[in-house]
């Protein structure tokens, strides 16, 4: 036991007259939470303002630890999972972690759970995650429950007391205060950067659909979780990268080729149609068509997709590059990587993949431009 000498939070004159934030105070009282919750596991279950105290340095303290609570380990990674699921509205993927948070037994077939898991969840997330409630999001959550045959574990129960007292103190001196859009970067940061087997294959599940790559999905997350002060640049997606070495990850291995032959395509193109268009006049002309979409039988709307996907991948990369930890060994691993045999042949993929690409668009302008001059002859 020790003496802790501070305001409650519920002190709000007294804090603003030692020159302190108190909405600072709560974002670092969730962040604190949810690194009991889904860290240590181990978390105070009874932060209310008067078991919260702003120290004379400005610090946080939490008091009276009367009212604790575990968190189990498979739910830690599940927690994490859930919540980036329901920002993304995979909600397959959010019926299935109720099996792991202990709401559902194993054996339960869960399917019939997602088109109400859509139904109510649509409603609540038609907004950015910055506009998300979480009283109404566990409304809605509660709402879902009484329709199947759910068992809420007690420590389930406790998270969203903790979640929600945080959030009502927020709301008390900010009405426009929502609690996901403090979290959010922090289970962002988690999904990107956890080597747990079930937040690995979750950041798969987020990032793949349908044999494509959502890049829409990496850029959200890496800006997202940047925004984490413990966000660390070099480390984000190295689970995913080390399963490529793996043995069992020669299904990824192949998505990951598909997808490296289209951003490699899309570069060139774009790099061909940059330089195109820095050359003189008279030299443009003798291209076909005049331009180099004609050159390379893109179309406006084509060259417009391309362009926008290469800009969104080099955003991605500009994304590690500004981070405030940002590290040129981040290119370590990869060099490491390159080493590899299974990495070798993703190389060769690529280039061949690549190659093949662009002589098939090279072959497809000759058979026009063949077509073409009989025509006009």
């Amino acid at each position: 036991m020790e003496w802790i000498q501070g305001l409650k939070l519920s002190e709000f004159d007294a804090i603003e007259k030692q020159g302190l934030n108190l909405l600072d105070l709560i974002s670092t009282g969730i962040q604190c939470t949810l690194r009991q919750l889904l860290e240590s596991g181990f978390f105070h279950a009874d932060p209310h303002p008067g078991n919260l105290l702003a120290t004379p340095e400005g610090k946080l303290a939490f008091i009276d630890f009367g009212m604790m609570s575990e968190t189990p380990e498979t739910a830690r990674y599940a927690l994490v999972g859930h919540v980036v699921h329901l920002v993304n509205r995979d909600y397959e993927a959010m019926a299935r972690d109720y099996n792991a948070l202990g709401f559902l037994p194993p054996e339960v077939d869960v399917t019939p759970i997602v088109p109400a898991l859509q139904g109510y969840f649509d409603d609540a997330l038609n907004a950015t995650v910055s506009e998300l409630n979480f009283k109404s999001l566990v409304d809605s959550l509660g709402a879902v429950f009484y329709q199947f045959p759910f068992s809420v574990p007690p420590y389930y129960v406790l998270i969203l007391r903790s979640l929600t007292v945080l959030e009502g103190l927020a709301l008390s001196v900010d009405p426009n205060f929502k609690v996901l859009e403090t979290a959010y970067p922090y289970f962002a940061k988690r999904l990107l950067t956890d080597s747990s087997p079930y937040l690995r294959d979750a950041l798969i599940e987020v990032l793949f659909k349908d044999g494509r790559f959502r890049w829409n999905r990496l850029e959200n997350l890496l800006t997202q979780g940047s925004k984490d002060r413990d966000f660390v640049a070099k480390d984000a997606l190295q689970p995913v990268l080390k399963l490529l070495l793996e043995p069992d990850g020669e299904e990824l291995r192949l998505l990951v080729i598909k997808e490296a032959i289209l951003v490699m395509e899309a570069i060139v193109l774009c790099s061909v149609v940059d330089i195109h268009h820095s050359l003189p006049t008279f030299l443009r002309s003798l291209t076909s068509s005049g331009n180099a979409s004609g050159l390379l039988t893109l179309s406006k709307e084509e060259l417009q997709s391309i362009t926008e996907f290469r800009d969104q991948v080099y955003r991605i990369w500009g994304l590690w590059q500004t981070s405030e930890n940002f590290d040129p060994t981040i290119l370590l691993p990869i060099v490491q990587v390159l080493q590899h045999r299974e990495v070798r042949i993703l190389g060769v993929g690529v280039a061949i993949g690549v190659s093949q690409r662009l002589a098939a668009r090279m072959l497809q302008q000759l058979i026009l431009s063949s077509f073409t001059g009989s025509s006009a002859s």
